[in-house]
């Protein structure tokens, strides 16, 4: 008789965890139950701005046809898990079903993080996380009239390039410096806020959100903001509420905490993907998720020693028609890094080198990444040539 393995949560990680099992599994070991929360199966939450650009709901999906109807595979649609039983092994939902498992995976993954500003919880607020929430954003908006998005991170660039597409004026709101603060410097966050501008999307950096009235945002430098639709995108926080009901602990800033191989203190219960502190880490990345559930379909299928390594943060976006790039230490933070840079009116490019002046450590392009897949290529390694070479600025 298969075992059983419950997955709480099909997003695109817990879809990935899925999928490699099925795909490794040939004697048919496991029956997978997956618990989505969403009235949809997975979908690519990276092309959620797409959506607005006329790509439908169905050509977003990631679960095949194969898939829903694969006998081994019960994917159970708006369904949430509300408590978990250690003792027992069993995870009870919403409608009150209790489901035995013999290994349990949370990808629970995270939830929009709204600042408790005043006025934060009026209809005229959205956040950009669903297909629901886009759903809700095109039904308010209105072509012409001005939006604004909270957070100037990759999702909040996102949201600002989707309220553009729907034919709004959006403008946004960074509490940081500069504009993507995670994954470029400030060289780089300036330049993209000048050329996002020349788009027609003004950006306010270096301020807090103070209140939100109908028609308005108030920031604490004292700007007011001319809102009809407002949407928070300031950031997540990982989906780790049922670690309270089954005394599972949670790392200091959030997330079940799991060692390397993504597993709990329990031995029967994994966590993936955005919901896992792994040695106290959360990623906010798919491409750590995807690793993390490759080790964990190979655990589950007698691998004892898969374990997450860690995995490539690396990141290049096209962000309201912007190109962007960042790779390995792209910020510096090594002692005694050398930085090369080069910018011109439309493009910044740095690379971060050892103290050495001649091991790729890590950089950030802006404007032009056409060398971003040479570059990540060479992170750790020597130089083959002068950097002025590799960013194609010689001769």
């Amino acid at each position: 008789m298969p075992r059983t393995l419950v997955v709480i949560g099909h997003g695109m990680v817990g879809h990935r965890l899925v999928t490699e099992l099925r795909t490794r599994d040939r004697a048919g070991e496991w029956r997978i139950v997956v618990l989505a929360e969403e009235r949809r199966p997975a979908y690519d939450r990276l092309a959620l701005s797409s959506y607005f650009d006329g790509r439908s709901a169905a050509e977003l999906t990631l679960a095949d046809d194969d898939l829903l109807a694969d006998p081994a595979v019960g994917l159970r649609l708006s369904t949430t898990a509300t408590a978990l039983d250690r003792t027992t092994r069993t995870v009870r939902t919403t409608d009150g079903t209790v489901i035995g498992y013999d290994a349990l995976v949370l990808a629970t993954g995270s939830r929009p993080f709204v600042p408790p500003v005043p006025g934060h919880d009026l209809p005229c607020c959205f956040v950009y996380r669903t297909l629901d929430d886009l759903d809700a954003i095109r039904a308010a908006a209105r072509p012409g009239r001005p939006g604004a998005v909270i957070g100037g991170g990759l999702l909040g660039l996102e949201a600002a390039n989707a309220l553009r597409l729907l034919g709004m004026r959006p403008q946004v709101v960074e509490l940081a410096p500069w504009l993507l603060p995670l994954q470029v410097d400030e060289t780089a966050g300036a330049l993209l806020a000048r050329l996002v501008a020349g788009l027609g999307v003004r950006v306010h950096c270096g301020t807090a959100t103070e209140s939100i009235a109908p028609g308005r945002v108030r920031l604490a430098d004292g700007t007011a903001v001319e809102a009809d639709l407002v949407v928070f995108s300031a950031g997540v926080r990982p989906r780790d509420e049922l670690a309270l009901t089954a005394g599972l602990e949670r790392a200091e800033q959030g997330g079940f905490l799991v060692d390397d191989q993504c597993r709990t203190a329990d031995p029967h219960i994994w966590a993936i993907g955005e919901c896992a502190a792994v040695n106290g880490r959360c990623y906010g990345l798919s491409a750590p998720g995807y690793r993390m559930a490759e080790a964990v379909a190979a655990q589950l299928l007698g691998t004892a020693e898969a374990r997450f390594k860690g995995a490539d943060t690396s990141t290049r976006l096209k962000l309201l028609d912007v190109p962007v790039a960042s790779f390995g230490d792209a910020r510096a933070t090594t002692a005694g890094a050398v930085e090369f840079t080069h910018a011109t009116p439309n493009t910044y490019r740095k690379l971060v080198l050892a103290p050495d002046a001649n091991t790729l450590l890590g950089g950030i392009l802006t404007g032009d990444t056409s060398a971003y897949a040479l570059l990540r290529t060479l992170v750790g390694r020597e130089l083959p040539t002068s950097p002025e070479e590799l960013l194609g600025l010689a001769g």
